[in-house]
């Protein structure tokens, strides 16, 4: 097997949802999920399929983030695998509907940060074995730091009182 990552492209303001899936009707049932949870939010995913004619199939109600969803899942190539690419959303905002989905089998990131997938290759094919979301620790919270991190979750409404 060859083991090697293939680095996800996020356009700046975007967050993604990168998971497994076992069936065609991934995409519609992701498609309305997304409409559901967040009516405002902008979309693309694609999802590549692991066996008949193995196409890439894609939705969304933005064309630019279709195409985005589309071209990292072309580097990506992994059977039954998707991706969620959000604007004016958040993972936190969709991600237990998208686990309660009947097809999703595993989510490998939810996320803004950059992201590396770690792909596993055989002769029959690709496969995600893991990602690399974000950096490496730079050290331990502080005090400051957790004030710092009290205080932006109450300013964006996570987190009451003082």
């Amino acid at each position: 097997m060859n083991v090697s990552t293939v680095p996800l492209k996020i356009p700046e303001g975007c967050n993604i949802i990168l998971g497994q899936t076992h069936f065609i009707k991934t995409v519609e049932d992701l498609y309305e999920i997304m409409t559901a949870q967040v009516p405002g939010a902008k979309f693309g995913l694609a999802f590549c399929e692991a066996s008949g004619p193995c196409l890439i199939r894609h939705d969304g109600n933005d064309a630019g983030l279709v195409e985005e969803a589309v071209q990292n899942m072309q580097r990506v190539a992994a059977g039954h695998s998707f991706l969620i690419m959000m604007q004016e959303a958040f993972p936190i905002n969709v991600l237990n509907a998208v686990k309660a989905c009947p097809e999703v089998c595993r989510i490998f990131c939810a996320t803004a940060n950059p992201v590396e997938v770690v792909m596993g290759e055989t002769e029959q094919g690709r496969g995600i074995l893991g990602v690399i979301d974000g950096f490496a620790p730079k050290g331990i919270e502080q005090d400051k730091d957790k004030a710092q991190r009290l205080a932006f979750l109450r300013k964006i409404g996570y987190k009451r009182g003082g």
